[in-house]
């Protein structure tokens, strides 16, 4: 930065030692260039001298007047540079007799003019510099305030999603634990050990309800965990009609996803597809990689049923405002069946499920 504030140091006073000769130039087309040679040494001088002060005291002077009314502090800015372009003109010139570079009696006849010249070019490059630091300082500014309203909004935007995802979780768990406390319910008349058995299950499931709800994801095995926790009760409660398989690569177990995700596809089928058959049937949990991602399916011999039906409030509609809440729309509940089967699956956009292996 250091460097940079002395690269443009020169460069400014450079141009300001060109106005001399330049206007040499003009007004006598037919000068030499040792004579434009030696006037643009004298200006840069006078430039360097002049542009040393401005530089050191035009800054704290710009601090001291920005409390005050533009106009008064234009007035004392333009004051403050006349006396600049004098004092500088003044040490210029001692340094130029100083050193004999000109002799005094010939320095002395042009040193009104040379001092007027000094006022003019002073006038015009520390106003035009003051309107651009103006300007950049004000788009600076203004970068700053978009920045830090772009971040707000962000922030707000992940406030509201994680106040929307949790409560949206929160709405999971009493009817997930309903569910599994009328299962062990059932069988703690029947078959008290079974039933006890069961109850540390329901244990576990709720300790991972009550940690998930906090962590916003969890790994596939996690979920995998409870799920099959889940299905051990149900059996229990339905026996030899409940039949189930998990087929997920090791490879996948650490992928993140939604806490009660596929518990609730699972949910879903023990209730529509087991419990209103006298015979039962089979649900089949299957996790594979695809073109998009990681999709998680649960297959079950329900009748099957219309996605976009679902109604408000349902464990699936809870479920696809869950899936978009974290990964957007990129993540949706498909629904198909063929075969006498029904394949209900969810969609683990590509790149959060190879952030989470990653990680």
């Amino acid at each position: 930065m250091h460097f940079q504030r002395i690269l443009r140091f020169l460069w400014i006073n450079t141009v300001a030692a060109i106005v001399a000769p330049v206007l040499v130039w003009v007004i006598s087309p037919r000068t030499t260039f040792r004579t434009l040679l030696e006037t643009f040494a004298f200006s840069f001088l006078h430039a360097q001298i002049i542009g040393g002060i401005a530089s050191y005291t035009l800054p704290t002077l710009a601090r001291r007047l920005a409390g005050l009314h533009p106009i008064v502090n234009w007035l004392l800015y333009i004051a403050a540079l006349l006396m600049i372009a004098v004092v500088g003109g003044l040490l210029a010139g001692l340094t130029i007799v100083a050193l004999h570079l000109i002799p005094f009696a010939l320095y002395r006849n042009e040193f009104i003019t040379i001092l007027k010249i000094c006022v003019v070019v002073t006038l015009q490059i520390g106003i035009l510099m003051r309107i651009y630091e103006g300007v950049r300082a004000r788009l600076q500014q203004t970068t700053l305030d978009l920045r830090n309203k772009e971040l707000e909004n962000e922030r707000a935007l992940k406030l509201a999603t994680e106040a929307r995802l949790a409560s949206l979780t929160s709405r999971v768990h009493p009817h997930f634990l309903f569910n599994a406390l009328n299962s062990i319910s059932s069988l703690i008349q029947e078959d008290p050990a079974q039933a006890d058995r069961l109850v540390e299950r329901m244990a576990a499931l709720l300790r991972f309800s009550l940690d998930s709800g906090r962590s916003g994801l969890v790994p596939l095995a996690d979920e995998i965990k409870i799920t099959t926790d889940y299905l051990e009760i149900e059996k229990a409660r339905f026996g030899a009609r409940l039949n189930y398989r998990v087929d997920v690569p090791n490879d996948l177990l650490q992928i993140e996803v939604p806490p009660l995700s596929i518990q609730t596809l699972v949910e879903n089928s023990v209730k529509y597809a087991i419990s209103p058959v006298r015979a039962g049937g089979e649900v089949h949990i299957i996790a594979s990689r695809n073109g998009e991602g990681i999709l998680l399916a649960v297959s079950d011999t329900g009748p099957g049923f219309d996605i976009s039906r679902i109604p408000a409030g349902h464990g699936l509609e809870n479920l696809q405002a869950r899936l978009v809440a974290v990964y957007g729309e990129n993540s949706k509940i498909t629904s198909t069946t063929r075969d006498g089967h029904t394949d209900v699956a969810i969609n683990i956009p590509q790149a959060k499920a190879n952030a989470s292996i990653s990680g």
